[in-house]
């Protein structure tokens, strides 16, 4: 079955440009002034602490997964994880998934294809995921994001027209985040993104809101 997703780069060759030159332009305006920072929530750089790997990041409704049975090719199928967050499967019943990791989802059903397996391995791949991100703060167009896949806290901000040059505190960017009914804030340097330092990309998740703060001279 088809799956409609929501067109994300209009234009690669326009956005690759944007991104080259903000990377070059960020350096002179920041380079120049200081900022404060506070101490909660921390910096992060590196590797994130207290966050999931990429692939460890749960399954929610809408995501498009692909389930493969190398043992029983007759077996797989690609289908959208329902809103109750579901999914039919052939030969047993319905399965929840939203909230599992793939790996989870694949433990879980070679449980249940025992049976039919010739060998217990199942593949369970995220080909789409519909999400949407909220960017608000010193960038050109605030506003809703939708995407088609996962996409990091940069990504979404050029997506939101890119930082305001002058104005935008790439050093102290915050993601806002609700983790099962808790509110966290996460803030992360994407200046050192910019500028090519070895920073694990932060990926977002859906309902995130990204903002960017104005810088403080």
């Amino acid at each position: 079955m088809d799956v409609p997703l929501p067109h994300l780069f209009r234009d690669r060759f326009r956005k690759t440009f944007r991104v080259l030159s903000i990377a070059a332009l960020v350096g002179v305006f920041l380079s120049g002034c200081e900022t404060t920072t506070s101490s909660n929530p921390p910096v992060i750089t590196g590797p994130i602490a207290g966050l999931p790997p990429v692939t460890d990041l749960t399954l929610m409704a809408g995501d498009v997964i692909q389930i493969s049975f190398p043992g029983a090719p007759d077996l797989n199928f690609t289908q959208t994880i329902r809103r109750d967050g579901k999914i039919d499967l052939p030969l047993i019943p319905e399965v929840e998934a939203i909230g599992k990791t793939p790996d989870e989802l694949e433990a879980e059903l070679i449980k249940l294809y025992e049976p039919q397996l010739v060998t217990s391995e199942v593949l369970v791949t995220v080909v789409s995921s519909n999400i949407s991100i909220f960017v608000s703060g010193s960038v050109a167009e605030p506003g809703k994001i939708l995407a088609n896949r996962r996409i990091t806290a940069l990504e979404a901000i050029m997506e939101a027209g890119g930082p305001i040059m002058g104005r935008a505190n790439l050093k102290a960017v915050t993601v806002i985040r609700d983790e099962n009914g808790v509110r966290r804030n996460y803030k992360i340097n994407i200046k050192d993104v910019l500028d090519g330092k070895p920073v694990e990309p932060f990926i977002l998740r859906s309902s995130d809101i990204v903002f960017v703060p104005e810088l403080k001279f």
